[in-house]
């Protein structure tokens, strides 16, 4: 029987044929089986809908695990063309196993590569992957001719949908031809450059209609980069060779040379098995400190030289800064930090280029990295997205979710609702900060099992509640925050929630309350702070999604109903005739019938339960609003 039918008609479990589909990595059709099958043997329409929703669910969970295999499969080729770089040794097949993987990851029908000719002034394919026209392989595109001679002579990246109907490109009779032989239509084209030269373009392309995503163009722009690396090493290898036969006459040159190769060989393993084995920016540093026998310092872009960290991104080469070396660590224009060297002011051509590569390994890293956080920074935001909205209602697969977060749904949590304060310039400004808050949010809760979101203009968290109180965890976050995006950020807590799993909607409701209290820090002009509904007092009661008047009687007057019920004394009726009296002594007692030190003896005894503050006017509000809650709540109260 295939592997995408299932045995029999779905028993049981609504989920029990699909999570069998999904161990079998079954094809898409093969999730309508299910549901096909009992509407088919007459199952109840409940049965059906339970079928369909987790029909829908399952899907959903396919497609996540397809778009962790293909980041996983981008990544593994990236690592696995700079192994290759790093053991280069045969350029062709070198930059043809760039283009094989660029072809098979962005799934195109044909992948190539072509070279610029200075001598001609035009552009050539260098190689081919999944080409079928000899004339095609065989196009000489000039400057500023199609996409490519475009692509070469901008040093821009172009896409095109449908290229016959594009006019931004200057279409030959030529070029046409060869790519109607081939039978192209979409095109995306990325330049090789070398510093601030174009080499070169790689493209892919298909032979239907089709649009590029951004996440594509970036892949393939980075394996352009490896491309024109790959190259620029090949030439590197060669110069080093003529170098080596011109030093042949003297015995100590060679020496001296040979030893400066052995320490690029050195560096470029290195490289090589920190990328294999996971190693990060700050491994790099050390392994190319021990190389150049200097200090290498992996430095953010805003602590670095400016002027030099540009003028390094803008010619591709390290740079002298006094007595340092800079080397910028770029990727896609982007400028991701720096390489440094201290105190060296003299490099030789071939350790220059190891520092120039470290920077270009650390800059893989990086985004290696970043692509892996903010993956896990969207799969956390999803979970809390659903708990939110109560989408997904099934508590094993909720729980199974939070586990692969190394989050725990049945411990005792904390929903926060936190929001910038400050004026922001433009819209621009302000979105950017929003990003940063979530970004900080997001690492804030990957450190402390949690998850967050962001949400209605700020961001919501879910903290697991691990010692201390709601409220001091809101102040906590408020200050991690904070110092994190540079501005003031403020925090409102819900009271502790549990059983998330079993009852997911109870999120939507803590997350209310937390917004609530958030609402009241601003009213109260405590912008930058945190607080929890407890922290009101008596407003608590409104701030509150439960309305927790037990909760408020028994933190108010708690001590004194206790004092009463073990030793049967009439502290609270004392406080009711008290408060009722204008806080007399004299009156109180002619209310009790009993004598004036009956009441002095029992307020005294009061003041040691509640202390010695419980007279001031905010505590006797609250205390009388306790006692009438009390008083209410008891049988018969009125």
């Amino acid at each position: 029987m295939s592997r995408d039918h299932p045995q029999s008609a779905p028993t049981g479990s609504a989920e029990a044929p699909y999570l069998g589909l999904l161990a079998r990595d079954a094809s898409v059709e093969a999730y309508d089986r299910p549901v096909l099958l009992a509407r088919a043997e007459g199952e109840p329409a409940g049965r059906l809908a339970e079928l369909e929703e987790a029909r829908l669910l399952a899907l959903r969970v396919r497609a996540e695990l397809e778009g962790r295999r293909r980041r996983e499969a981008e990544l593994s080729a990236l690592f696995e063309t700079a192994h290759d770089l790093a053991g280069l040794r045969d350029l062709d097949a070198v930059l043809q196993a760039i283009v094989q993987r660029a072809r098979s990851l962005l799934g195109t029908d044909v992948a190539y590569l072509s070279l610029n000719d200075p001598a001609h002034g035009d552009t050539y394919m260098r190689v081919t992957e999944g080409s079928v026209s000899a004339r095609f392989q065989q196009l000489r595109l000039g400057m500023g001719e199609g996409l490519g001679g475009l692509v070469a002579q901008t040093a821009r990246p172009y896409v095109t949908d449908d290229y016959f109907q594009d006019a931004r490109f200057q279409h030959t009779r030529t070029i046409d031809a060869g790519v109607r032989d081939e039978g192209l239509v979409a095109i995306l084209g990325v330049p090789l450059t070398l510093g601030p030269h174009v080499i070169g373009v790689l493209f892919a392309a298909d032979r239907r209609a089709r649009v590029f995503e951004r996440e594509q163009i970036a892949l393939l722009g980075s394996f352009a980069a490896l491309a024109a690396a790959a190259i620029d090493t090949a030439n590197l290898l060669t110069e080093t060779r003529s170098a080596l036969a011109r030093l042949e006459r003297a015995n100590e040159i060679i020496r001296d040379r040979s030893g400066v190769i052995e320490r690029a060989s050195e560096v470029h393993d290195r490289l090589a098995e920190l990328v294999l084995r996971g190693g990060g920016v700050h491994d790099v540093a050390a392994a190319v400190s021990q190389v150049l026998d200097g200090t290498v310092e992996f430095t953010e872009a805003v602590a670095a030289p400016a002027e030099a960290l540009e003028a390094s991104r803008a010619e591709g080469h390290a740079v002298r800064h006094g007595g340092d070396w800079i080397a910028a660590v770029a990727a896609g224009g982007e400028l991701l930090g720096a390489l440094v060297l201290r105190g060296h002011p003299g490099l030789d051509p071939v350790d220059q280029r190891t520092l120039e590569r470290a920077a270009m390994v650390t800059s893989l890293l990086l985004l290696a990295r970043r692509s892996a956080a903010e993956a896990e920074q969207r799969v956390r935001g999803e979970l809390l997205d659903d708990l939110l909205d109560a989408r997904d209602r099934d508590p094993r697969l909720l729980r199974d979710r939070a586990s692969r977060l190394h989050a725990d749904l049945d411990a005792t949590h904390v929903v926060l609702a936190a929001r910038l304060d400050g004026p922001a310039a433009d819209a621009d400004e302000e979105a950017a900060a929003r990003r940063r808050l979530w970004s900080a949010a997001s690492h804030l809760a990957a450190t402390r099992h949690g998850l967050a979101a962001a949400r209605d203009g700020g961001t919501v968290l879910l903290l697991p509640l691990r010692g201390g109180t709601a409220t001091e965890i809101a102040r906590r976050t408020a200050r991690h925050l904070g110092t994190a995006v540079h501005q003031p950020v403020t925090v409102g807590a819900s009271a502790p929630v549990t059983d998330l799993a079993a009852h997911p909607e109870t999120v939507a409701g803590a997350y209310a309350e937390g917004r609530r209290c958030l609402d009241a820090l601003h009213l109260l002009g405590r912008a930058g702070d945190g607080a929890a509904a407890e922290d009101f007092g008596f407003l608590g009661l409104l701030l509150a999604g439960e309305r927790d008047i037990a909760g408020f009687v028994g933190r108010t007057i708690g001590p004194v109903v206790s004092y009463d019920e073990r030793r049967g004394t009439e502290l609270v009726r004392t406080l009711d005739a008290y408060f009722e009296g204008g806080m007399s002594p004299a009156r109180t007692k002619d209310m009790l019938h009993v004598h004036v030190n009956t009441v002095a003896q029992r307020l005294e005894r009061v003041g040691r339960l509640l202390g010695a503050d419980w007279q001031t006017p905010a505590r006797a509000l609250e205390i009388q609003l306790a006692l009438r809650l009390h008083r209410l709540a008891a049988p018969g109260g009125r």
